[in-house]
């Protein structure tokens, strides 16, 4: 009783991607026990008109693996890659490019069997396309990042990002053609998100609408006021100090940063 408290404690305090995983586990050991009736209801049919029957399964297949590796490959890169993209989105983002991610690839897999005449041999299911849209989005952002590999050395984040979506592209072209163009999906919703969230911040400081003042209202100021800069001159200066830390971290890696600076990239996160 006292170790089942100790679990369900444990992934009380784990952070999403965490929880994330053992979704995805657990998901895993059910489908194991009856994998023919999951597979049916949860996975995601090639046929628009079966999808209409079954509209959950444009999600519902990111969280079906029927394969054993299929599931520990998708769990490893996700959590590296997912632990990573939480020191440089907030868990809200992680949830928008896992969830769009894996719409989006789903989308693209039924577009192709709908558009080519082709029949699918096997309903699509996994988490790969939502954890693409994971991996790309997060090297988009960092692409010099440096991951350090055991056997191989340090790795830039784009190079990671590019060889997979490479693979993708080479299964589009093979036998998989649906499961690699799902991963493609996944790979432009986050390469799409990261620059449109980049966008957007960038746009909403340049043009956030600033508060109405009478002109002939007469200011009158405290000789103890703090004289304090527009927000926009903030934000820039803001701005600036991530993108200092940010090439840092693409020069030296995330382990050179100082506890300050760290401290101050987490607080700029986005919430």
């Amino acid at each position: 009783m006292n170790q089942l408290n100790d679990i369900k404690e444990h992934i009380r305090q784990a952070n999403l991607v965490e929880k994330m995983i053992y979704a995805l586990t657990i998901v895993f050991v059910i489908v194991f026990i009856s994998p023919s009736k999951m597979v049916s209801v949860f996975s995601l049919p090639p046929s628009l008109d079966a999808v209409s029957d079954k509209p959950w399964t444009i999600i519902s297949y990111a969280f079906i693996h029927v394969r054993f590796f299929h599931l520990l490959s998708n769990v490893i890169v996700l959590y590296y890659i997912g632990n990573l993209f939480l020191d440089f989105f907030s868990p809200k983002k992680f949830l928008i490019y896992y969830v769009v991610g894996a719409i989006f690839g789903g989308i693209f897999f039924i577009a192709y069997y709908e558009l080519s005449g082709k029949t699918a041999s096997f309903p699509l299911g996994g988490a790969s396309a939502a954890v693409m849209a994971i991996v790309v989005g997060l090297a988009t952002k960092i692409p010099h990042y440096s991951l350090r590999l055991r056997f191989i050395g340090s790795v830039e984040l784009w190079v990671l990002a590019a060889i997979w979506v490479a693979i993708s592209a080479f299964g589009a072209a093979g036998v998989n053609a649906g499961s690699g163009l799902a991963h493609l999906g996944g790979a432009f919703v986050g390469f799409a998100l990261t620059a449109y969230f980049k966008d957007a911040s960038t746009l909403e400081s340049m043009f956030k609408r600033k508060p109405k003042t009478n002109p002939f209202q007469k200011v009158y100021k405290n000789k103890n006021s703090i004289n304090t800069k527009p927000s926009f001159s903030k934000k820039k200066q803001n701005q600036q100090k991530v993108d200092a830390i940010l090439d840092k971290i693409s020069k030296s890696g995330y382990e050179a940063l100082t506890k300050e600076e760290k401290d101050y990239l987490f607080n700029q996160k986005e919430q």
